[in-house]
Order: C-alpha cells, then sequence, then structure tokens
C-alpha cells in the first residue's frame, strides 16, 4: 500500500459538523496567536508550530476516533504488551501496527520546541504524548470507536519523546 492509500484508507473525510467543530477551536486559536505574534509575545515560528500541532492533533482525532464507525460495546484489552507478545509469535500485522503507532506522534514531539520556543526536556515530551495518547484511547473507549489498550499510550508517548529529541538536536544546532 503506498502512502497516499494508506492516507485515504485511516483518514476519511471529515462530515461537515466535525469540519465546523474544527473551525470554531482553530480560527479563535489563530486569531489569539496572531495576536500575541503581533504583541511580540510569541514569534511567528512558534505561531506556525502551535498552529500545526492543533490541527495535525485534529488529524488524529479524525482518524483515530470521530470518523470511526461506533462499534455499539466498549473494547479494551487492559494486559501491558500484550501487542508484543503477539509480534513475538510472529504477527507481523502487530508489529507494523506498533510501529506506525509509535510513528504517529512523532509529528507532535518534533513540534514541541518550536511551540515553546526554545528545547524540551524528554519528560515533557513524554507527558504531552501520555496526555494526547490517553485522550485518544479514552475517548476511543467511550465512545465505542476502537480499541482501548495501555499498548497505544506506551507507543504513541515514545513517538512524542522521539520526535521532540530529534527536534532538539535541531534546536541545539542553531
Amino acid at each position: 500500500m503506498d502512502l497516499y492509500q494508506f492516507f485515504i484508507t485511516y483518514n476519511k473525510a471529515w462530515t461537515q459538523r466535525e469540519a465546523i467543530a474544527f473551525a470554531v477551536i482553530f480560527i479563535p486559536l489563530a486569531a489569539i496567536s496572531f495576536v500575541r505574534v503581533r504583541q511580540k509575545k510569541i514569534s511567528v515560528w512558534q505561531m506556525v508550530s502551535f498552529l500545526s500541532l492543533v490541527a495535525y492533533v485534529a488529524l488524529i482525532l479524525g482518524s483515530c476516533v470521530f470518523t470511526r464507525n461506533p462499534r455499539g460495546y466498549h473494547s479494551y484489552e487492559l494486559e501491558l504488551f500484550w501487542s508484543w507478545k503477539r509480534v513475538a509469535a510472529g504477527s507481523s500485522a502487530l508489529l507494523l501496527e506498533n510501529l506506525l503507532n509509535i510513528a504517529m506522534l512523532v509529528p507532535v514531539g518534533v513540534l514541541l520546541p518550536g511551540v515553546w520556543g526554545k528545547r524540551v526536556h524528554w519528560w515533557q515530551a513524554l507527558l504531552v504524548g501520555c496526555f494526547i495518547s490517553a485522550w485518544i484511547e479514552t475517548l476511543q473507549l467511550f465512545l465505542c470507536r476502537g480499541l482501548f489498550e495501555w499498548d497505544d499510550m506506551v507507543h504513541n508517548s515514545l513517538g512524542c519523546l522521539l520526535g521532540c529529541l530529534a527536534a532538539n538536536l535541531l534546536v541545539d544546532k542553531r
């Protein structure tokens, strides 16, 4: 499956209601960010990083929660590292899913130093990754739109951490 096919498979079109909800959140945040740039409280780079982060998190929520069809029942897996046990037993599909879950929050980690306008501590990136991932998993559980699992939270948080560490290297070189 090429990247385009992957993207359209897992990122279904938003409904009009979802697009309006995003606009209702994004437009005021963009206006506030613009004012803060004009007041010289944040840099243009921080504004662009922040708005990119908001848009990316909205894309993730759309893909992982809101565009999925409800199952009608709550689904969860509470055993930590259950997916790696299956990978060890030969499941290449779960290996790919685990790696994609790590990759999913790498862009969030990359954007964090831009949002803060400075180097970000590893533990801060890990906390942001945990928070965003817990938000996704909790919405999936309560809205019956996916599998709540600890493994995803670990993988997503690790991805956010790795993205931030990579971005910190770039910040250090400036």
